[in-house]
C-alpha cells in the first residue's frame, strides 16, 4: 500500500474496486464502515451486490473484465471537465500526452457500450473521485486476477497522478494483499526477478553485492514464474519443484493441468505444515513448522514489519522454515550458519537499503513501515511524497482489450471466483477450525434468481457446471448477488472447486492466472 491503515478512515472520498473487502480483509471494512460514518463518500466498483454496496454513495455494477474502458472514460470526463492537476502532471510526471490522446476515444457513451455502465453514474464517479480533497484507491484480486491484470493496475495509477491523488495522507494507490504475509514474502525476494527489497537480479552491481555476501555465483538471468515451471515440469526442461506454503493443486487454475505437471516432476519436494492435497504427489515431504512455532517477523499489507514470537515447541519432527532451508543448503556446500532467525534478519537488512534501520531491538518497542533507510529514520507512514521510485511518475497509455475466454453458444455463462469470510483459501488452516467450518460448512455456487427460474433451481439444488476443462457439481444460493448470466463460486472445497474449470488464460507481463473470468454452461445436476 503507498498509505497506511489508519489513513482510510479521514479519507473524504474511497474508491473501492475489486474487493469484497468485508469477507476478504474484515478489519479494513471497518474502517471504511468508520470513514463513512464520519462523511467520506464511497465508490464501490463491483458486478455483485457485496455488503460493502449497502453503504456506498455510488454501486458501480460493471461488466465482468471491463476495468480499462471504464477508467479510461472516468479520465475522460475529468480531462474534460478540467479536475485534473496539471501542477502536479507537470512536475511530477511524463506520459501525459499520449495517456490524454488514448483516452480521448473513451467517452462514457463509448465506453458504456464495453463496460455497462451509465454514462451519467461515469460522470459522477469521474466528478466525485477528482473533486474530493483526498481520494484513496483501494483495490485486490478483482483488479489482479484477469488476462489484463496489469493494464487494471496500470490504470488505477493513470488515475491517482491525473488528479494527484497520491504522495499524501489519504491518497494513493493501495493494494490489500491476500494473507498476513504477502508483502512480506515479496519483501524478502520471494520473487523470480528481485533480491530482497526489490533489487533486481539483472543489475550487476547489486548482483555482486550479494555474490560477496553469500560467497555464491548468482545467475544474471530472470527466473521462472509458476506457470512456466508447471509448462517445463511437462516438456522435460523442468526437472525438479520446491513447493513451499502452497498447495497448487487446489488453489492454481486448471487442475487437471496441474496434476500433470507434478506427476512429471522428477523431483517434487514439498515444505507445509500439513499433508496437503500438493504434498501426495511429493516425493519428499518436509514438515515446517508454524507460525505460533517459530520467531521471526511479518510485513503486512501497509509496509509494516512486526515482530512474531514463539509461544510452543513445533511438534514431532516440524522446525522453522529458515532452518529447513539452511540445513538443505549446507548440505549442498553452500556456508550457511544462522543460528537465530534475529541473524538472518540483519544480515537482511544490511543488504537491503529500504530495511537498514530496522532492528529487532526497534520493533520489539513498536511496528516500522519501510522505507526506513537508518537508524534514526521513523519509517515511512505514506510513499511518494516528494518524488516516485523511478522519479517521475509515468503514465502509460493503455487501450481495453477483452477478457481471453468470453460467453458464446456453447458456454453461455461467466464464471468467477473468490473466497468467502469463513475460509482461506484452499482450507488448509482454516478447515481444521471448528467454528469457522460451522460458520461455512458447505460450497455454495451464487446464481441470479432469473438464471435459477430458467433451470427450475431453488436454494440448495444442485447444479452442474462445465467449461471447455471439466465439470464440478454444487449446491446453489439463488438471489441477485451476482448479475443475470453469470455466477460465482468460492474455491475452498475440494468436491467443488472451479478451479477444475478455469483455463490457463494469463496476463502477459505478471503471468497471473484470469480467476475472474471464464465461460461456463449451467444445468440442473438431478439427485
Amino acid at each position: 500500500m503507498t498509505n497506511s491503515i489508519p489513513e482510510v478512515e479521514d479519507a473524504d472520498c474511497i474508491f473501492l474496486i475489486g474487493s469484497n473487502t468485508s469477507e476478504a480483509h474484515p478489519l479494513i471494512a471497518h474502517r471504511i464502515f468508520r470513514a463513512v460514518g464520519k462523511g467520506a463518500k464511497l465508490i464501490v466498483v463491483d458486478p455483485r451486490k457485496i455488503q460493502m454496496t449497502m453503504v456506498a454513495d455510488i454501486h458501480v455494477r460493471i461488466n465482468y473484465g471491463t476495468d480499462v474502458a471504464f477508467l479510461n472514460a472516468i479520465m475522460h470526463e475529468i480531462i474534460k471537465n478540467n479536475w485534473h492537476n496539471p501542477e502536479f502532471i507537470k512536475e511530477r510526471t511524463e506520459g501525459f500526452e499520449a495517456l490524454e490522446e488514448t483516452v480521448k476515444k473513451y467517452s462514457p457513451e463509448m465506453a458504456s457500450s464495453i463496460c455497462g455502465v451509465p454514462p451519467d453514474v461515469i460522470h459522477e464517479v469521474a466528478r466525485l473521485y477528482a473533486t474530493s480533497k483526498t481520494s484513496n484507491i483501494m483495490y485486490t484480486l478483482g483488479i489482479t486476477e484477469h488476462s489484463h491484470g496489469v493494464d487494471n493496475v496500470k490504470s488505477l495509477a493513470n488515475l491517482a497522478m491525473l488528479t494527484g491523488h497520491i504522495g499524501k495522507p489519504s491518497s494513493g494507490v493501495n493494494p490489500m494483499r491476500g494473507q498476513n504475509n504477502v508483502q512480506g514474502a515479496c519483501d524478502m525476494g520471494a520473487l523470480p526477478n528481485v533480491y530482497p527489497g526489490y533489487q533486481v537480479v539483472t543489475n550487476e552491481d547489486i548482483r555482486a553485492k550479494f555474490e560477496k555476501a553469500w560467497g555464491v555465483s548468482l545467475s544474471p538471468n530472470i527466473g521462472k514464474m509458476i506457470p512456466d515451471m508447471m509448462d517445463g515440469l511437462i516438456d522435460g526442461t523442468v526437472k525438479g519443484m520446491y513447493i513451499f506454503g502452497e498447495n497448487s493443486v487446489e488453489t492454481d487454475p486448471n487442475i487437471h493441468h496441474v496434476r500433470h505437471a507434478l506427476e512429471s516432476a522428477e523431483l517434487l519436494v514439498v515444505q507445509d505444515i500439513f499433508l496437503t492435497q500438493t504434498a501426495k504427489f511429493a516425493h519428499v515431504v518436509l514438515p515446517g513448522a508454524a507460525w505460533g512455532e517459530v520467531e521471526g517477523t511479518y510485513s503486512n499489507t501497509e509496509r509494516k514489519v512486526q515482530r512474531i514470537r514463539k509461544a510452543v515447541e513445533p511438534p514431532g519432527e516440524a522446525m522453522p522454515n529458515w532452518t529447513i532451508l539452511m540445513e538443505i543448503g549446507k548440505r549442498l556446500g553452500v556456508k550457511m550458519h544462522y543460528e537465530t532467525a534475529e541473524q538472518v534478519f540483519n544480515e537482511m537488512t544490511s543488504l537491503t537499503p529500504s530495511f537498514a534501520g530496522i532492528t529487532y531491538e526497534r520493533i520489539d518497542k513498536t511496528d516500522i513501515q519501510w522505507p526506513c533507510p537508518s537508524l534514526d529514520h521513523p519509517g515511512t507512514k505514506y510513499l511518494h511524497q516528494e518524488k516516485f521510485t523511478r522519479g517521475l511518475g509515468l503514465f502509460h497509455a493503455i487501450e481495453y482489450r477483452p477478457s481471453e475466454e468470453l460467453p458464446d453458444d456453447e458456454f453461455p455463462v461467466i464464471l468467477t471466483t473468490g473466497r468467502r469470510y469463513a475460509h482461506y483459501h484452499s482450507r488448509t488452516m482454516t478447515g481444521r477450525c471448528a467454528a469457522l467450518d460451522r460458520e461455512f460448512p458447505r460450497p455454495m455456487a451464487q446464481i441470479h434468481f432469473k438464471d435459477a427460474e430458467r433451470l427450475g433451481l431453488a436454494d440448495g439444488d444442485s447444479m452442474k457446471v462445465t467449461s471447455r476443462r471439466g465439470e464440478v457439481i454444487t449446491p446453489v444460493r439463488v438471489g441477485d448477488v451476482v448479475p443475470e448470466g453469470s455466477i460465482f463460486m468460492d474455491f475452498h472445497f475440494e468436491d467443488a472447486n472451479p478451479n477444475w474449470l478455469l483455463g490457463t488464460s494469463l496476463d502477459p507481463v505478471s503471468k497471473t492466472p484470469d480467476y475472474k473470468v471464464c465461460a461456463v454452461r449451467i444445468e440442473r445436476q438431478e439427485d
